[in-house]
């Protein structure tokens, strides 16, 4: 078996490994970029793109529903804007793909890696021997074992999109924010959904309010089975689902419980790294390691911060580990991050920006609130259930955090996490225009709030 040498050795191409490989290619570096395929990132593949296709054909039916007898196309119905999501993902997915082949060219290996030691991988036919390493192979969904016995029923986040026709029945496992996000496109393109969580929260949302607000909103559109187990059997062709008083039959089950590590295959004991009793490791997010080894681990391999634009950083970030480890210097991973931002596209948004709401409250955050009722532009659009909570500082006055349920939201929250990350007090961001009506009139009604008990 023949031995090929590079700097540095990449561990899957997706959006973390694919950011590592520009930067250290941009530094002069022999990169190795191996991947065992499909290419095409899990957003574009399995993410969040064709997600966000499935929300928007949910919210054309919502609103062709709503038009008079005769209005819309027959075409257009629930199956055809299902097939059309669909093609999004195809061509979404393929164009990543195809970037990457490019960008890589013929530093791209297409083949299952594993480590025979601390600084050498097999890789197909050959070993490939590294000065460092960037592990970025992603994550898988996580079926609990509990649901063996309806396995051929089950679908996941990686399977859901390889459905030709939408089933008319279908039951989801787990309301964080990709159970939340499919199960409302889902209800919204008429499959008839019974959503079930153990956790009494959905969507992931910390700041009570927002949450009451979500669980009244949402309730709506998906009815939601929370705080109890759920068990799942089989009746004929069709699982049956039973969550405490609750019962229902539906053809399909999808499990958006949670996703692990892709990381089984690597052999990472064969570097040198211990793994826990569930089979991972234990990865320092502050330094990217979990070992002594120069093996670094980035995206959502690690379940610190899931989401893309993370993971590019974090690629980023593992790159600039490994050259101060080629370059004889040590990294100790005292990068600041980026203001941590979440949204989930459920129409109405649902938004957390900087500190959380615990995180706040323990700083002895004051808290702006604004109502979609008092807003003008939310009465409009008749969504007076928006709602908008920021996190002020109560000395500075320089703003911490926010929670929002909101139309359009997702515009907001970006707003607010430039504003965050540069430090911007409630005077700053007063001083600002707002154009009337808007929705971002709500963030200078919650500013206004603030404003008054910070200085009384």
């Amino acid at each position: 078996m023949r031995t090929v040498k590079v700097d540095v050795a990449i561990i899957g191409a997706g959006t973390a490994g694919a950011t590592a490989f520009h930067v250290l290619k941009a530094a002069g570096k022999q990169v190795a970029l191996i991947d065992r395929g499909p290419l095409g990132t899990t957003c574009a593949r399995v993410g969040c793109m064709p997600s966000k296709a499935m929300l928007h054909a949910g919210m054309r039916w919502r609103v062709a529903k709503t038009l008079p007898a005769g209005a819309s196309l027959s075409a257009e119905g629930p199956q055809a804007l299902w097939a059309h999501a669909r093609q999004t993902r195809d061509m979404l997915a393929s164009g990543a793909a195809q970037r990457t082949r490019s960008a890589a060219g013929d530093s791209l290996i297409m083949a299952e890696a594993r480590f025979v030691s601390p600084r050498v991988l097999a890789v197909g036919q050959q070993h490939i021997e590294a000065d460092a390493f960037i592990v970025a192979t992603g994550s898988r969904p996580a079926v609990p074992r509990a649901l063996d016995g309806v396995a051929s029923r089950i679908l996941t986040t990686d399977t859901l999109f390889e459905l030709d026709v939408l089933p008319e029945r279908l039951g989801i496992l787990g309301l964080g924010a990709i159970g939340l996000e499919l199960g409302l496109a889902l209800s919204r393109l008429d499959v008839r959904m019974v959503a079930a969580d153990q956790k009494t929260a959905i969507g992931g949302v910390r700041d009570p309010e927002v949450q009451g607000r979500a669980l009244a909103v949402f309730g709506e559109a998906l009815p939601m089975w929370l705080g109890s187990p759920v068990e799942a059997e089989f009746v004929g062709d069709k699982v049956r689902l039973r969550a405490g008083s609750h019962e229902a039959l539906v053809d399909r089950l999808l499990v958006a419980t949670g996703r692990q590590p892709n990381t089984g295959e690597l052999d990472l004991p064969a570097a040198g790294i211990s793994l826990d009793a569930a089979g991972r490791p234990n990865i320092d997010p502050v330094t990217m390691r979990a070992s002594e080894a120069p093996i670094f681990f980035a995206g959502d391999v690690q379940p610190d911060r899931p989401l893309l634009h993370e993971a590019a950083e974090e690629g980023r970030m593992a790159a600039q580990a490994v050259l101060s480890v080629l370059h004889g210097k040590s990294w100790s991973g005292a990068v600041t991050r980026q203001v941590p931002i979440t949204i989930l596209f459920t129409d109405p948004d649902v938004c957390e920006v900087g500190l959380s709401y615990e995180a706040a409250q323990r700083q002895g955050a004051v808290i702006g609130v604004a109502e979609g009722s008092g807003n003008g532009r939310s009465k409009i659009l008749d969504a007076q259930s928006n709602l908008l909570r920021i996190y002020v500082a109560p000395g500075t006055g320089v703003l911490l955090g926010a929670s929002m349920l909101l139309t359009q939201g997702e515009h907001l929250a970006h707003l607010l996490a430039w504003a965050i990350q540069a430090r911007q007090t409630v005077g700053d961001l007063l001083d600002m225009p707002y154009y009337h009506p808007s929705i971002e009139e709500m963030l200078q009604s919650a500013l206004k709030s603030v404003s008054q008990k910070i200085n009384a």
